[in-house]
């Protein structure tokens, strides 16, 4: 049938045609409604959960890593109790006896404290290199600039057999991260030297690189895991279980008492190093001494 040919409809049922026709863009509109609906109620529940889930993941490494932590634990195998580990020539580290320490057992703060401070095993040995102690904090950008100066230096007179340098991570520092980090840093340092002890120079030097900045949450443990992996120190298990968090809680309380205030804090053959001369011409003048 030509076009021309064609029933006309009647205006009723272009009417009823047209009315179907709308119905069901209405319907096809609302089904689209619905289901938008419903796709962003679902990605509300997801951000929801997801929120839920890192919210969750916070407060638990929070917990975890502001635990109280113990009184007493175990001396790292290369350590000894005033908190150091003391590095010789190339990757030596000299020995130690480990052992464990107390709180109950830290020698109190004396009323007076001895001017110049005298700092526990900081004092020249007879017939032995000049010996060179630093308590550091890992979290201190003042230390990381220490490093940056005189590194170098301390580690070719080192690897001379002219010094020693022992190295004591304290815990001063914790309030300046919201995770403890001068604690934890110092701990996985300790993990290093009980693990892998001709690592520990470099670890060290490996902290200071990687250094975070005050205020923030610092490293975190999986980070100080990897960057002892990386240079081949396994010490997993012994930072989560923050086995020598007590022995840096020690060494933190055996500073302050003995009048350590601050870091860095440098001694020669148990003389205080001041910082306003050049420590390598005073590490120098001790050596000569010696010959």
């Amino acid at each position: 049938m030509s076009p021309a040919n064609e029933v006309r409809k009647s205006k009723a049922e272009r009417t009823a045609e047209a009315r179907e026709k709308a119905r069901m863009i209405r319907e096809a509109q609302l089904k689209k409604e619905r289901r938008n609906k419903l796709l962003i109620g679902w990605g509300i529940v997801a951000a929801v959960v997801a929120i839920l889930v890192i919210v969750g993941l916070v407060v638990t490494t929070s917990l975890k890593q502001n635990t109280p932590i113990a009184d007493q634990g175990p001396v790292p195998t290369s350590a000894n109790t005033n908190g150091g580990v003391t590095l010789l020539a190339n990757t030596g580290v000299k020995a130690a006896d480990g052992g464990s320490v107390d709180m109950a057992n830290l020698p109190a703060k004396p009323e007076t404290l001895p001017s110049p401070l005298v700092a526990p095993g900081a004092e020249a040995e007879t017939g032995q290199p000049v010996k060179v102690v630093a308590y550091v904090d890992f979290i201190c950008p003042v230390c990381k600039r220490f490093e940056d100066t005189y590194n170098e230096a301390l580690t070719g007179l080192r690897n001379e057999g002219k010094i020693s340098l022992e190295y004591r991570p304290l815990g001063f520092l914790d309030r300046q991260s919201s995770t403890n980090y001068s604690s934890r840093a110092a701990n996985a340092a300790a993990c290093v030297a009980d693990k892998a002890p001709d690592k520990y120079g470099e670890y060290v030097d490996t902290l200071f690189t990687n250094q975070p900045a005050e205020g923030g949450a610092g490293l975190s443990d999986d980070k100080l895991k990897s960057l002892a992996s990386d240079i081949g120190a396994d010490i997993g298990s012994c930072v989560d279980d923050k086995t020598f968090r007590p022995y840096v809680k020690y060494a933190t309380g055996l500073a302050a008492n003995t009048g350590i205030s601050g870091t860095p804090t440098i001694f020669v053959d148990g003389k205080q190093w001041d910082g306003t001369t050049d420590l390598n011409a005073d590490i120098q003048a001790a050596i000569d001494a010696k010959a």
